[in-house]
């Protein structure tokens, strides 16, 4: 009698080590901790909301208000999380919705209408996320500098733009979309839009190529190069989906505020960081979660919105806020020293 023979294992199968499986676990808890933390940090805040201001602050309207007040901060910070885990940084966001904003609010702009508007708010941004990403990636500059160089530029057009005016929009079709009619099921059209840009980015990052050579580039970027990842395309790439997420995230804000300012997006490259850091992502690159940064802008709107019912001054929400992001980099730099 014959012994059955088993099949010759194939060369591309991988086999987990024992040493490797507890490692994966290791990773997967961690993950789960920071994201069961930031919902309790969340579950508090609601709570101090509901107990100090309970008919205001449950109010459906002002629950809708707060996602839409989210919905345009949240956007940027999905892109900011992408370049952030590459190992780059864009303090030039909160520039380019402005830009972004009052080029697509201008009266020649407002004759093509609802598709005019939105063309040029995306087109802008992603136009000013690839300037960034060539003076980067093929320029040599710093992403610091060359951001920061942009943020200027940015902000001295769009003032140039505007004359130091509001621009009103006067197109009923982008208006409609901030009224309480166009609502789904309860649910403003913006935070649909967030909703389905925080899907995108989450498959994008943990289910796609273009996600997995941001983290190696992030964690490595010479290692990457050797390994075959056009280091220089994909910077420029993410950098395009910066401006990008940035055209998306002015228009959203036309569309809330009726208009078009220079000022607008104001200290939105320092909220974008901030949101991203206290959701896990290091500045140092190579780690970071779509969902730790989109609970990250959440926890910053319901503060703000907290400190707004409560007649608290600005200059005390400034405070608790930077107490949040120091506390969240203490935690990041203990959790790195204990890996």
């Amino acid at each position: 009698m014959t012994q059955p023979v088993s099949p010759p294992r194939d060369s591309t199968d991988k086999v987990p080590s024992a040493a490797e499986t507890p490692a994966w676990r290791a990773v997967l808890f961690r993950a789960d901790v920071r994201t069961l933390s930031l919902l309790g940090v969340l579950a508090v805040l609601i709570l101090i909301g509901g107990i100090t201001k309970p008919d205001e602050f449950l109010d459906t309207r002002n629950l809708q208000l707060v996602l839409t007040q989210a919905s345009v901060i949240g956007v940027v910070t999905v892109g900011m999380t992408f370049v952030i885990i590459s190992g780059g940084i864009d303090l030039s966001v909160g520039a380019i919705v402005a830009l972004a904003s009052v080029w697509a609010t201008t009266v020649a702009t407002q004759e093509y209408g609802f598709g005019g508007i939105l063309f040029t708010a995306v087109a802008v941004g992603v136009g000013c996320g690839l300037v960034n990403g060539v003076l980067i990636a093929y320029g040599g500059m710093v992403p610091f500098i060359a951001t920061l160089a942009m943020l200027a530029s940015a902000r001295g057009l769009a003032l140039q733009l505007t004359d130091g005016r509001t621009q009103i929009v006067t197109v009923d079709g982008v208006l409609d979309l901030g009224e309480r009619d166009a609502y789904i099921l309860g649910i403003p059209p913006l935070v649909l839009v967030f909703a389905a840009v925080t899907v995108i980015g989450w498959l994008v990052l943990n289910r796609t190529t273009f996600g997995r050579r941001t983290v190696a580039v992030g964690g490595n970027a010479e290692a990457a190069r050797l390994a075959g990842i056009d280091v220089r395309r994909q910077r420029l790439y993410l950098y395009l989906l910066s401006g990008l997420c940035c055209g998306i995230a002015a228009f959203l804000l036309i569309v809330l505020a009726g208009s078009g300012q220079n000022t607008n997006g104001n200290l939105y490259e320092l909220d974008a960081i901030a949101a991203a850091i206290i959701g896990g992502t290091l500045l140092t690159g190579g780690r970071g979660t779509i969902v730790g940064s989109v609970l990250g802008v959440l926890i910053f709107t319901t503060i703000t919105n907290i400190f707004a019912l409560n007649n608290l001054q600005s200059d005390v929400q400034q405070i608790a806020k930077g107490a949040i992001i120091v506390a969240a980099v203490l935690v990041q730099r203990r959790t790195a020293s204990t890996t």
